[in-house]
């Protein structure tokens, strides 16, 4: 199921991490992890050269999700065996490369964060080679998680009208905009029942942002609750590949269409 991936094609120039796209959550429960899979797998099915980078070291179930079992993850890397184009591998079901997490390895929190950096550092140098990057950043709120935003051209917060979802999409919002300013933050509601609901739920933090931190980061899209999301996980596969005309599906390949746009 899993080749090593091919030579790189030339970099296009473009400005450094300017294709990279982190996701971030605060919480987990939301479908963060579910959201990149399928972000990168929309993106690689409209002819871009695609990376998906699980950063959840520690807790990493990207190729959990997708039900892989990669030769090379960020174990490696973090040991120094292996560099990041080494651990990046192809899954051939969806057409974009893995470099996997490091699942029982500890909190991402436990790293040094120069060591992190640096890995930051080298995942921008690596994206020239990619059309786009998607990182699903952990969980939490840690500063070690929010440097990975430091380098990416844009930030999606995912969230659902959960308080506690709100409330920490909300702390991830400002302390990366308090720490960076400029990031490029949208905001990306989830499993939401309709349009209302889901418009309701992002003018809620909306109004946080712009009452607390005089920002208002622009929702880039809704996505539809449905039930064909757990089949998927639970088939260990991405839902554009079992499910390519379900609602959620479909509301991420819009997504895709408007980060391409």
């Amino acid at each position: 199921m899993i080749r090593m991936p091919t030579a790189h094609a030339q970099a296009v120039p473009r400005a450094r991490g300017s294709n990279v796209v982190a996701i971030a959550s605060g919480k987990g429960g939301v479908g963060k992890t579910w959201f990149a899979i399928t972000l990168a797998h929309a993106l690689a099915r409209r002819g871009g050269r695609t990376l998906l980078f699980d950063a959840d070291i520690g807790l990493a179930n990207v190729d959990i999700q997708l039900g892989v079992t990669p030769k090379h993850d960020l174990g490696g890397v973090l040991t120094g065996r292996l560099t990041l184009n080494q651990a990046a591998v192809t899954f051939k079901e969806t057409g974009f490369d893995i470099i996997a997490g490091r699942s029982g390895s500890g909190s991402l929190a436990n790293i040094p964060a120069s060591r992190v950096q640096l890995l930051s550092e080298d995942l921008v140098m690596l994206a020239s080679s990619y059309d786009r990057v998607i990182v699903d950043l952990g969980a939490g709120v840690e500063r070690t998680v929010r440097q990975f935003t430091h380098n990416v051209g844009m930030c999606l917060v995912l969230t659902t009208d959960e308080p506690t979802a709100l409330t920490d999409a909300y702390a991830f919002i400002k302390l990366t905009h308090l720490e960076r300013p400029g990031t490029d933050i949208r905001i990306v509601v989830n499993m939401v029942n309709s349009t209302r609901e889901g418009e309701r739920t992002y003018k809620t933090l909306l109004k946080a942002c712009e009452g607390f931190l005089k920002f208002s980061p622009p929702m880039l899209g809704l996505i539809r609750h449905d039930n064909k999301v757990r089949e998927a996980i639970r088939n260990q596969t991405s839902i554009l590949t079992l499910y390519p005309n379900s609602e959620a599906g479909t509301d991420v390949e819009s997504i895709a269409e408007k980060l391409l746009g």
